[in-house]
């Protein structure tokens, strides 16, 4: 199972927007506390979080919580890796992948980094911008992740208004 891992997320609706991405590509989401909004239902529905009822998620009071009780692959996304999210290949034979996204404002806490420097990847972009959205990150990160290990069990024709929806236009 592929893994999404918001380390201390910030901002709702960029987490409201990662909780559609995993509801829709079938992943779990692994939220590490302490979070920038409150879980509760009035807050989820403004911030646009409607997946709820779809969504396999955990919170976990801090890394450490989270950390020690997971197995498989990881792969760390931070603007400060050496090396391009390209050069990762994701293990198809691995139980779980887990791909680890840092907080808005300043990313995963870099002593996590520190003990996984090989496991690091950077979204290559202009050298000159200072980072891309959290959610498309996280959207990025997860085709790519998909694209390489297979895209399971997911419909790739469109069910809800039918295959043949653009001939009838």
């Amino acid at each position: 199972m592929i893994h999404i891992v918001l380390f201390e997320p910030e901002i709702p609706q960029n987490t409201g927007n990662i909780m559609r991405t995993c509801s829709a590509f079938k992943m779990k989401l692994h939220l590490i506390e302490p979070l920038g909004f409150e879980l509760d239902e009035k807050h989820l529905r403004r911030a646009g979080m409607d997946y709820m009822k779809e969504l396999d998620y955990s919170v976990y009071k801090n890394w450490d919580d989270f950390y020690e009780r997971r197995n498989g692959q990881f792969v760390y996304f931070t603007r400060y890796a050496l090396k391009s999210f390209v050069e990762c290949n994701f293990d198809e034979t691995a139980e779980d992948i887990y791909l680890v996204f840092g907080k808005e404002s300043t990313g995963i806490d870099k002593a996590i980094l520190k003990g996984h420097l090989d496991e690091c990847y950077r979204i290559p972009m202009r050298s000159d911008a200072r980072s891309l959205n959290l959610s498309n990150c996280v959207a990025i990160g997860a085709y790519e992740c998909m694209r390489q290990i297979g895209f399971g069990d997911l419909s790739d024709r469109e069910v809800i208004k039918g295959e043949d929806f653009l001939l009838r236009c």
